[in-house]
Protein backbone atom coordinates (compact mmCIF):
# COMPACT_ATOMS: atom_id res chain seq x y z
CA UNK A 1 0.00 0.00 0.00
CA UNK A 2 1.96 3.22 -1.23
CA UNK A 3 1.78 5.93 1.27
CA UNK A 4 3.68 8.59 -0.41
CA UNK A 5 3.25 11.85 -2.25
CA UNK A 6 3.51 10.87 -5.99
CA UNK A 7 5.25 13.92 -7.51
CA UNK A 8 6.90 14.01 -11.34
CA UNK A 9 5.94 10.38 -11.97
CA UNK A 10 7.68 8.57 -8.82
CA UNK A 11 6.56 8.17 -5.50
CA UNK A 12 9.07 9.94 -3.32
CA UNK A 13 8.87 10.84 0.91
CA UNK A 14 7.57 13.98 2.13
CA UNK A 15 10.38 16.83 1.64
CA UNK A 16 11.09 17.16 5.83
CA UNK A 17 10.39 13.90 5.94
CA UNK A 18 6.74 14.28 7.81
CA UNK A 19 4.03 11.90 8.42
CA UNK A 20 0.87 11.28 9.85
CA UNK A 21 -1.27 8.50 10.80
CA UNK A 22 -4.35 6.96 8.92
CA UNK A 23 -7.22 5.31 11.20
CA UNK A 24 -9.81 2.83 10.02
CA UNK A 25 -12.51 4.78 11.21
CA UNK A 26 -14.47 1.47 12.04
CA UNK A 27 -12.50 -0.03 14.06
CA UNK A 28 -9.95 3.01 15.09
CA UNK A 29 -7.02 1.18 14.11
CA UNK A 30 -4.25 2.55 12.33
CA UNK A 31 -3.78 2.11 8.58
CA UNK A 32 -0.30 3.44 7.59
CA UNK A 33 2.00 6.58 8.44
CA UNK A 34 1.36 8.80 5.63
CA UNK A 35 3.78 11.07 3.92
CA UNK A 36 2.95 14.73 5.49
CA UNK A 37 3.66 17.09 2.24
CA UNK A 38 4.64 20.96 3.20
CA UNK A 39 5.30 24.31 1.18
CA UNK A 40 8.63 22.53 -0.43
CA UNK A 41 6.97 18.95 -2.10
CA UNK A 42 3.88 21.28 -3.11
CA UNK A 43 6.86 23.70 -4.90
CA UNK A 44 8.35 20.64 -6.83
CA UNK A 45 4.79 19.31 -7.63
CA UNK A 46 3.77 22.80 -8.90
CA UNK A 47 6.98 22.91 -11.41
CA UNK A 48 6.56 19.41 -12.26
CA UNK A 49 3.01 20.46 -13.31
CA UNK A 50 4.23 23.28 -14.79
CA UNK A 51 6.84 21.74 -16.89
CA UNK A 52 4.42 19.36 -18.32
CA UNK A 53 2.26 21.77 -19.34
CA UNK A 54 4.32 23.62 -21.77
CA UNK A 55 5.97 20.19 -22.81
CA UNK A 56 5.81 18.83 -26.33
CA UNK A 57 3.79 16.02 -25.40
CA UNK A 58 0.89 17.53 -22.98
CA UNK A 59 -1.03 20.36 -22.21
CA UNK A 60 -1.14 23.03 -25.09
CA UNK A 61 -0.10 20.43 -27.46
CA UNK A 62 -2.19 17.57 -26.51
CA UNK A 63 -5.18 16.73 -28.66
CA UNK A 64 -8.67 15.33 -27.65
CA UNK A 65 -7.82 11.91 -29.08
CA UNK A 66 -4.96 11.41 -27.11
CA UNK A 67 -6.62 12.24 -24.17
CA UNK A 68 -9.48 9.99 -24.73
CA UNK A 69 -7.20 7.24 -25.16
CA UNK A 70 -5.42 7.66 -21.48
CA UNK A 71 -9.25 8.44 -20.22
CA UNK A 72 -10.46 5.37 -21.97
CA UNK A 73 -7.09 3.26 -20.73
CA UNK A 74 -8.02 4.53 -17.20
CA UNK A 75 -11.19 2.95 -17.25
CA UNK A 76 -9.86 -0.11 -17.84
CA UNK A 77 -7.31 -0.03 -15.10
CA UNK A 78 -10.29 0.76 -12.83
CA UNK A 79 -12.26 -1.74 -13.95
CA UNK A 80 -9.63 -4.33 -13.33
CA UNK A 81 -8.65 -3.08 -10.41
CA UNK A 82 -11.89 -2.12 -8.47
CA UNK A 83 -12.04 -4.73 -5.81
CA UNK A 84 -8.57 -2.92 -4.70
CA UNK A 85 -9.94 0.47 -5.01
CA UNK A 86 -13.13 0.03 -3.62
CA UNK A 87 -11.50 -1.90 -0.43
CA UNK A 88 -9.18 0.76 0.62
CA UNK A 89 -12.20 3.28 0.38
CA UNK A 90 -13.71 1.07 2.80
CA UNK A 91 -10.59 0.83 5.18
CA UNK A 92 -9.60 4.65 4.83
CA UNK A 93 -13.64 6.22 4.99
CA UNK A 94 -14.84 3.11 6.60
CA UNK A 95 -18.37 2.99 4.07
CA UNK A 96 -19.66 0.21 3.20
CA UNK A 97 -18.34 -1.95 0.15
CA UNK A 98 -21.68 -1.57 -2.06
CA UNK A 99 -21.25 2.29 -1.54
CA UNK A 100 -17.38 2.02 -2.28
CA UNK A 101 -18.15 -0.42 -5.44
CA UNK A 102 -20.42 2.28 -6.51
CA UNK A 103 -17.68 4.81 -6.26
CA UNK A 104 -15.49 3.04 -8.91
CA UNK A 105 -18.17 2.50 -10.80
CA UNK A 106 -19.19 5.95 -11.01
CA UNK A 107 -15.20 7.19 -12.16
CA UNK A 108 -15.29 4.50 -14.93
CA UNK A 109 -18.34 6.01 -15.87
CA UNK A 110 -17.12 9.37 -16.34
CA UNK A 111 -13.65 7.79 -18.26
CA UNK A 112 -16.29 7.24 -20.86
CA UNK A 113 -17.74 10.18 -20.66
CA UNK A 114 -14.88 12.68 -20.93
CA UNK A 115 -13.04 10.58 -23.17
CA UNK A 116 -16.19 11.36 -25.82
CA UNK A 117 -16.36 14.98 -25.02
CA UNK A 118 -12.75 15.19 -25.16
CA UNK A 119 -12.91 13.97 -29.14
CA UNK A 120 -15.68 16.68 -29.31
CA UNK A 121 -13.18 19.26 -28.54
CA UNK A 122 -11.33 18.23 -31.40
CA UNK A 123 -14.36 19.33 -33.76
CA UNK A 124 -14.89 22.43 -31.90
CA UNK A 125 -11.67 23.45 -32.40
CA UNK A 126 -10.98 26.57 -34.58
CA UNK A 127 -14.86 27.50 -34.91
CA UNK A 128 -15.87 29.97 -37.41
CA UNK A 129 -18.26 32.49 -35.56
CA UNK A 130 -20.14 34.87 -37.14
CA UNK A 131 -18.78 38.56 -36.39
CA UNK A 132 -20.55 40.44 -38.34
CA UNK A 133 -18.16 41.92 -40.46
CA UNK A 134 -19.27 40.38 -43.60
CA UNK A 135 -15.61 38.75 -44.21
CA UNK A 136 -13.44 41.37 -43.62
CA UNK A 137 -12.56 39.65 -40.52
CA UNK A 138 -12.40 35.88 -39.59
CA UNK A 139 -12.97 35.10 -35.85
CA UNK A 140 -12.18 31.28 -34.96
CA UNK A 141 -12.04 29.88 -31.26
CA UNK A 142 -9.27 27.79 -29.48
CA UNK A 143 -10.32 25.30 -26.33
CA UNK A 144 -6.84 25.12 -24.46
CA UNK A 145 -6.14 23.83 -21.06
CA UNK A 146 -7.04 26.53 -18.40
CA UNK A 147 -3.51 25.53 -17.06
CA UNK A 148 -1.99 24.26 -13.80
CA UNK A 149 -4.61 23.33 -11.47
CA UNK A 150 -4.30 22.85 -7.62
CA UNK A 151 -7.36 20.36 -6.11
CA UNK A 152 -8.44 20.10 -2.84
CA UNK A 153 -10.90 17.16 -2.20
CA UNK A 154 -12.79 16.05 0.48
CA UNK A 155 -12.78 12.74 2.73
CA UNK A 156 -16.92 11.64 2.30
CA UNK A 157 -15.74 10.21 -1.11
CA UNK A 158 -11.94 9.53 -1.38
CA UNK A 159 -11.62 7.76 -4.59
CA UNK A 160 -14.54 9.68 -6.37
CA UNK A 161 -13.86 13.29 -5.69
CA UNK A 162 -10.47 13.09 -7.02
CA UNK A 163 -12.04 11.66 -9.95
CA UNK A 164 -14.39 14.23 -10.40
CA UNK A 165 -11.99 16.49 -10.98
CA UNK A 166 -9.20 14.73 -12.31
CA UNK A 167 -10.31 13.01 -14.91
CA UNK A 168 -12.39 16.39 -16.92
CA UNK A 169 -8.85 17.99 -15.93
CA UNK A 170 -7.12 15.25 -18.13
CA UNK A 171 -9.71 15.66 -20.70
CA UNK A 172 -9.05 19.24 -21.35
CA UNK A 173 -5.31 18.62 -21.14
CA UNK A 174 -4.74 20.38 -17.89
CA UNK A 175 -1.84 19.35 -15.32
CA UNK A 176 -2.48 19.18 -11.44
CA UNK A 177 -1.94 19.01 -8.06
CA UNK A 178 -4.32 17.24 -6.08
CA UNK A 179 -4.28 17.48 -2.02
CA UNK A 180 -6.59 15.11 -0.70
CA UNK A 181 -8.12 14.90 2.62
CA UNK A 182 -5.47 14.01 5.09
CA UNK A 183 -8.33 11.90 6.84
CA UNK A 184 -8.85 9.81 3.63
CA UNK A 185 -5.20 9.85 1.29
CA UNK A 186 -5.04 6.49 -0.07
CA UNK A 187 -7.17 5.83 -2.95
CA UNK A 188 -6.29 9.28 -4.12
CA UNK A 189 -2.18 8.51 -3.95
CA UNK A 190 -3.18 5.42 -5.47
CA UNK A 191 -4.85 7.38 -8.34
CA UNK A 192 -1.51 9.07 -9.13
CA UNK A 193 0.20 6.03 -10.52
CA UNK A 194 -2.59 4.22 -12.02
CA UNK A 195 -3.14 7.74 -14.25
CA UNK A 196 0.59 7.25 -15.64
CA UNK A 197 0.07 3.66 -16.14
CA UNK A 198 -2.64 4.73 -18.36
CA UNK A 199 -0.29 6.76 -20.29
CA UNK A 200 -0.71 10.58 -18.57
CA UNK A 201 2.86 12.14 -18.99
CA UNK A 202 4.79 12.24 -15.62
CA UNK A 203 4.29 15.28 -13.84
CA UNK A 204 0.70 15.85 -15.58
CA UNK A 205 -0.84 14.23 -12.37
CA UNK A 206 1.02 15.16 -8.82
CA UNK A 207 -0.36 13.85 -5.42
CA UNK A 208 0.48 15.66 -1.86
CA UNK A 209 -1.16 13.90 1.01
CA UNK A 210 -0.77 16.26 4.31
CA UNK A 211 -2.44 18.63 6.50
CA UNK A 212 -4.46 21.60 5.11
CA UNK A 213 -2.70 24.10 7.36
CA UNK A 214 0.12 23.24 5.72
CA UNK A 215 0.19 21.67 1.71
CA UNK A 216 -3.52 22.68 1.64
CA UNK A 217 -2.34 26.37 2.18
CA UNK A 218 0.95 26.16 0.33
CA UNK A 219 -1.24 24.84 -2.72
CA UNK A 220 -4.23 27.76 -2.48
CA UNK A 221 -1.29 30.76 -2.00
CA UNK A 222 1.10 29.47 -4.96
CA UNK A 223 0.92 32.33 -7.96
CA UNK A 224 1.84 29.65 -10.29
CA UNK A 225 -2.01 27.94 -9.85
CA UNK A 226 -4.05 29.13 -12.97
CA UNK A 227 -6.91 27.95 -11.04
CA UNK A 228 -7.96 26.02 -7.74
CA UNK A 229 -10.96 23.28 -7.56
CA UNK A 230 -12.32 22.87 -4.03
CA UNK A 231 -14.69 20.32 -2.59
CA UNK A 232 -15.51 21.27 1.57
CA UNK A 233 -16.65 23.30 4.02
CA UNK A 234 -17.43 26.81 3.89
CA UNK A 235 -15.12 28.07 6.44
CA UNK A 236 -11.84 26.41 4.34
CA UNK A 237 -13.48 28.13 1.04
CA UNK A 238 -13.57 31.74 2.86
CA UNK A 239 -10.24 30.83 3.56
CA UNK A 240 -9.31 29.22 -0.46
CA UNK A 241 -10.85 32.64 -1.40
CA UNK A 242 -9.09 34.75 0.15
CA UNK A 243 -5.53 33.15 -0.42
CA UNK A 244 -6.90 33.43 -4.65
CA UNK A 245 -7.67 37.15 -4.12
CA UNK A 246 -4.29 38.27 -2.43
CA UNK A 247 -2.24 35.91 -4.91
CA UNK A 248 -4.29 35.98 -8.28
CA UNK A 249 -6.52 36.47 -9.28
CA UNK A 250 -6.75 33.15 -10.80
CA UNK A 251 -10.15 30.76 -11.71
CA UNK A 252 -11.84 29.15 -8.33
CA UNK A 253 -14.57 26.06 -8.73
CA UNK A 254 -16.21 26.20 -5.22
CA UNK A 255 -18.54 22.78 -4.21
CA UNK A 256 -19.53 23.41 -0.82
CA UNK A 257 -21.85 22.59 2.03
CA UNK A 258 -25.70 22.37 1.99
CA UNK A 259 -28.68 21.56 3.85
CA UNK A 260 -30.93 20.07 1.32
CA UNK A 261 -34.92 19.98 1.85
CA UNK A 262 -37.06 17.15 0.72
CA UNK A 263 -40.93 18.41 0.37
CA UNK A 264 -43.53 15.57 0.13
CA UNK A 265 -46.80 16.30 -0.84
CA UNK A 266 -49.85 14.46 0.57
CA UNK A 267 -50.16 12.48 -2.80
CA UNK A 268 -46.80 11.16 -2.52
CA UNK A 269 -46.02 7.17 -2.51
CA UNK A 270 -45.87 7.10 1.11
CA UNK A 271 -43.74 4.18 1.21
CA UNK A 272 -41.17 4.79 -1.66
CA UNK A 273 -40.62 8.37 -0.33
CA UNK A 274 -39.24 7.16 2.78
CA UNK A 275 -37.22 5.43 0.61
CA UNK A 276 -35.86 7.63 -0.58
CA UNK A 277 -35.54 9.87 2.05
CA UNK A 278 -33.80 7.48 4.13
CA UNK A 279 -31.29 7.64 1.39
CA UNK A 280 -31.39 11.11 1.32
CA UNK A 281 -29.96 11.00 5.05
CA UNK A 282 -28.00 7.67 5.77
CA UNK A 283 -26.17 6.55 2.53
CA UNK A 284 -22.40 7.49 3.31
CA UNK A 285 -24.10 8.05 7.04
CA UNK A 286 -25.46 11.46 6.21
CA UNK A 287 -21.41 12.41 5.44
CA UNK A 288 -22.89 13.90 1.71
CA UNK A 289 -23.03 17.50 1.14
CA UNK A 290 -26.02 16.89 -0.90
CA UNK A 291 -27.82 15.09 2.17
CA UNK A 292 -31.39 15.80 1.92
CA UNK A 293 -31.78 16.15 5.92
CA UNK A 294 -34.86 19.05 6.01
CA UNK A 295 -37.66 17.29 5.06
CA UNK A 296 -41.08 18.64 4.87
CA UNK A 297 -44.27 16.96 4.74
CA UNK A 298 -47.82 17.67 4.37
CA UNK A 299 -49.42 17.44 7.90
CA UNK A 300 -51.78 14.89 6.40
CA UNK A 301 -48.96 12.16 5.84
CA UNK A 302 -46.82 13.30 8.78
CA UNK A 303 -47.93 10.03 10.91
CA UNK A 304 -47.47 8.25 8.18
CA UNK A 305 -44.36 8.96 6.96
CA UNK A 306 -43.17 9.47 10.58
CA UNK A 307 -44.72 5.50 11.21
CA UNK A 308 -42.68 4.16 7.82
CA UNK A 309 -39.36 6.01 8.86
CA UNK A 310 -39.33 4.17 12.64
CA UNK A 311 -40.31 1.19 11.18
CA UNK A 312 -37.64 0.68 7.82
CA UNK A 313 -34.67 2.50 9.91
CA UNK A 314 -35.41 0.03 12.44
CA UNK A 315 -34.27 -2.77 9.97
CA UNK A 316 -30.52 -0.66 9.01
CA UNK A 317 -27.44 -3.06 9.96
CA UNK A 318 -24.49 -0.58 11.11
CA UNK A 319 -21.30 -2.15 11.45
CA UNK A 320 -17.91 -2.63 9.44
CA UNK A 321 -18.35 -3.76 6.19
CA UNK A 322 -15.00 -5.62 6.13
CA UNK A 323 -15.77 -7.02 9.25
CA UNK A 324 -16.20 -10.56 10.44
CA UNK A 325 -19.78 -12.22 9.11
CA UNK A 326 -20.55 -8.61 7.56
CA UNK A 327 -23.10 -8.91 4.27
CA UNK A 328 -22.40 -6.34 1.67
CA UNK A 329 -26.30 -6.30 0.97
CA UNK A 330 -29.68 -5.06 2.77
CA UNK A 331 -30.05 -1.57 4.58
CA UNK A 332 -27.11 -1.11 5.67
CA UNK A 333 -25.01 1.71 7.62
CA UNK A 334 -20.82 2.77 8.52
CA UNK A 335 -19.11 4.76 10.68
CA UNK A 336 -18.97 8.69 10.62
CA UNK A 337 -14.90 9.83 9.88
CA UNK A 338 -13.20 10.38 12.79
CA UNK A 339 -13.71 11.54 16.53
CA UNK A 340 -13.99 14.87 15.65
CA UNK A 341 -17.10 14.29 13.36
CA UNK A 342 -18.81 11.79 15.99
CA UNK A 343 -18.58 14.23 18.99
CA UNK A 344 -19.74 16.95 16.66
CA UNK A 345 -22.52 15.52 15.91
CA UNK A 346 -23.50 13.43 18.98
CA UNK A 347 -23.17 17.94 20.08
CA UNK A 348 -25.88 18.62 18.10
CA UNK A 349 -28.00 15.81 18.71
CA UNK A 350 -27.68 16.07 22.35
CA UNK A 351 -28.51 20.01 22.34
CA UNK A 352 -31.71 19.57 20.71
CA UNK A 353 -32.66 17.00 23.02
CA UNK A 354 -32.24 19.55 25.86
CA UNK A 355 -34.13 22.12 23.99
CA UNK A 356 -36.66 19.48 24.04
CA UNK A 357 -36.92 18.79 20.39
CA UNK A 358 -38.90 15.82 20.12
CA UNK A 359 -37.03 12.35 18.96
CA UNK A 360 -38.68 10.11 16.87
CA UNK A 361 -36.02 7.76 16.76
CA UNK A 362 -32.46 7.25 17.30
CA UNK A 363 -30.38 9.85 19.65
CA UNK A 364 -29.05 6.94 21.59
CA UNK A 365 -25.45 6.07 21.99
CA UNK A 366 -26.78 2.51 23.91
CA UNK A 367 -28.27 1.70 19.76
CA UNK A 368 -24.66 0.82 18.64
CA UNK A 369 -23.30 -0.03 21.67
CA UNK A 370 -20.10 -2.52 21.42
CA UNK A 371 -19.45 -1.27 18.63
CA UNK A 372 -15.45 0.08 18.56
CA UNK A 373 -15.71 2.29 15.61
CA UNK A 374 -17.24 5.62 15.53
CA UNK A 375 -20.70 4.29 14.83
CA UNK A 376 -23.64 6.85 15.03
CA UNK A 377 -27.41 5.06 14.43
CA UNK A 378 -30.10 7.34 12.35
CA UNK A 379 -31.60 9.90 14.36
CA UNK A 380 -34.90 11.50 12.76
CA UNK A 381 -36.11 14.61 15.04
CA UNK A 382 -39.56 16.39 14.36
CA UNK A 383 -41.85 19.27 14.93
CA UNK A 384 -38.16 21.08 14.78
CA UNK A 385 -38.57 25.17 16.04
CA UNK A 386 -36.97 26.49 12.33
CA UNK A 387 -34.79 28.62 14.92
CA UNK A 388 -32.96 25.35 16.33
CA UNK A 389 -29.70 24.90 14.86
CA UNK A 390 -30.15 21.22 14.09
CA UNK A 391 -32.21 22.42 11.26
CA UNK A 392 -30.43 24.87 9.95
CA UNK A 393 -26.89 23.59 10.45
CA UNK A 394 -25.23 21.21 8.20
CA UNK A 395 -24.52 18.53 10.54
CA UNK A 396 -22.64 16.21 8.03
CA UNK A 397 -23.94 13.16 9.64
CA UNK A 398 -27.25 10.77 9.92
CA UNK A 399 -29.58 13.28 11.44
CA UNK A 400 -33.35 13.96 9.89
CA UNK A 401 -35.07 17.46 10.45
CA UNK A 402 -39.20 16.72 9.97
CA UNK A 403 -41.76 19.33 9.98
CA UNK A 404 -45.37 19.56 8.71
CA UNK A 405 -46.94 22.17 5.43
CA UNK A 406 -50.22 23.41 4.88
CA UNK A 407 -49.74 24.81 1.60
CA UNK A 408 -47.10 25.03 -1.63
CA UNK A 409 -46.86 28.27 -0.82
CA UNK A 410 -45.60 27.39 2.03
CA UNK A 411 -43.64 24.52 1.99
CA UNK A 412 -41.10 26.57 -0.78
CA UNK A 413 -41.01 29.47 1.02
CA UNK A 414 -39.38 27.14 4.03
CA UNK A 415 -37.44 25.26 1.77
CA UNK A 416 -35.93 27.96 0.46
CA UNK A 417 -35.25 29.64 3.98
CA UNK A 418 -32.20 28.78 4.22
CA UNK A 419 -27.74 30.05 3.23
CA UNK A 420 -27.54 27.33 1.45
CA UNK A 421 -28.30 25.67 -2.51
CA UNK A 422 -27.18 22.67 -3.46
CA UNK A 423 -30.13 20.62 -3.67
CA UNK A 424 -33.93 19.80 -3.48
CA UNK A 425 -36.56 17.12 -3.70
CA UNK A 426 -39.74 17.35 -4.97
CA UNK A 427 -42.29 14.10 -4.57
CA UNK A 428 -45.82 14.32 -5.98
CA UNK A 429 -47.84 12.47 -8.13
CA UNK A 430 -48.99 15.43 -9.54
CA UNK A 431 -45.78 15.73 -12.15
CA UNK A 432 -46.70 19.79 -12.97
CA UNK A 433 -46.82 20.18 -9.02
CA UNK A 434 -43.26 19.01 -8.96
CA UNK A 435 -42.35 20.68 -11.99
CA UNK A 436 -43.98 23.86 -10.50
CA UNK A 437 -42.37 23.88 -7.05
CA UNK A 438 -39.00 22.50 -8.50
CA UNK A 439 -38.34 25.61 -10.62
CA UNK A 440 -39.20 27.69 -7.56
CA UNK A 441 -36.15 25.63 -5.29
CA UNK A 442 -33.08 27.57 -5.19
CA UNK A 443 -30.89 25.36 -5.66
CA UNK A 444 -28.22 23.72 -8.14
CA UNK A 445 -29.83 20.38 -8.13
CA UNK A 446 -33.63 19.39 -8.13
CA UNK A 447 -34.86 15.56 -7.77
CA UNK A 448 -38.49 14.68 -8.63
CA UNK A 449 -39.62 11.76 -6.91
CA UNK A 450 -36.36 10.77 -6.24
CA UNK A 451 -33.18 11.72 -4.38
CA UNK A 452 -29.22 11.93 -4.50
CA UNK A 453 -28.46 9.90 -7.79
CA UNK A 454 -25.73 12.29 -9.40
CA UNK A 455 -25.04 11.47 -13.25
CA UNK A 456 -21.50 11.88 -14.76
CA UNK A 457 -23.14 13.53 -17.89
CA UNK A 458 -25.28 16.38 -15.60
CA UNK A 459 -24.15 19.02 -13.84
CA UNK A 460 -23.45 19.30 -10.19
CA UNK A 461 -23.27 22.34 -7.91
CA UNK A 462 -24.67 24.70 -5.59
CA UNK A 463 -25.74 28.66 -5.43
CA UNK A 464 -25.90 30.48 -2.50
CA UNK A 465 -23.36 29.47 0.55
CA UNK A 466 -23.30 25.38 -1.64
CA UNK A 467 -20.37 27.74 -3.92
CA UNK A 468 -20.47 28.08 -7.48
CA UNK A 469 -19.20 26.69 -10.79
CA UNK A 470 -19.74 22.90 -11.65
CA UNK A 471 -18.74 19.24 -11.64
CA UNK A 472 -19.74 16.72 -14.06
CA UNK A 473 -21.06 16.54 -17.80
CA UNK A 474 -19.70 18.92 -21.03
CA UNK A 475 -20.35 21.97 -17.54
CA UNK A 476 -17.36 19.89 -15.53
CA UNK A 477 -15.24 20.18 -18.68
CA UNK A 478 -15.51 23.49 -19.35
CA UNK A 479 -14.63 24.45 -15.74
CA UNK A 480 -10.67 23.05 -17.04
CA UNK A 481 -11.38 24.50 -20.38
CA UNK A 482 -9.92 28.49 -21.56
CA UNK A 483 -11.93 30.10 -24.88
CA UNK A 484 -9.60 31.93 -27.27
CA UNK A 485 -10.85 34.08 -29.58
CA UNK A 486 -8.25 34.35 -32.61
CA UNK A 487 -9.09 37.04 -35.21
CA UNK A 488 -7.80 37.28 -38.48
CA UNK A 489 -8.27 39.88 -41.61
CA UNK A 490 -9.01 39.13 -44.58
CA UNK A 491 -6.23 39.31 -47.13
CA UNK A 492 -7.27 42.42 -49.40
CA UNK A 493 -8.83 44.21 -46.13
CA UNK A 494 -7.33 47.62 -45.84
CA UNK A 495 -7.75 49.05 -42.32
CA UNK A 496 -7.38 52.70 -43.51
CA UNK A 497 -8.43 54.67 -40.37
CA UNK A 498 -4.70 56.60 -39.82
Amino acid sequence: METRCFIDGEYKAAAKGGTFENINPANMQKIADVSAGTAEDIELAIAAATRCLNSDGWGYKSTGAQRAAILRKLGEIFTARLDEIARMDCLDHGKPKREAEADVNDAIAACSHFAMLAEKQDKDQDEVIENGTNGDFVTKIRLEPIGVVGMITPWNYPFLMGCWKVIPAIAAGCTMVLKPSELAPMSCILLGQMCLDAGLPAGALNVVPGLGQEAGAALTQHPKIDKISFTGSCPTAQRIMAAAAANGPRGLSLELGGKSPLIAFEDCDVDATVDWIITGFCWGSGQVCSATSRVLVHSSIRNAIIAKLQEKLAGITIGDSLGDNWTNTGAIMGPVINQVQYDKIWAFIDEAKANNVACAYGGERNLVKGLPGFFIPPCVFTDVSRSERVWNEEIFGPVLCVNTFETEAEAIAVANDSEYGLAGAVFSADLSRCARVGNALRCGIVWTNNCQPAFIQAPWGGVKKSGFGRELGRWGLEEFTSVKQVTSAASDFKWGLW
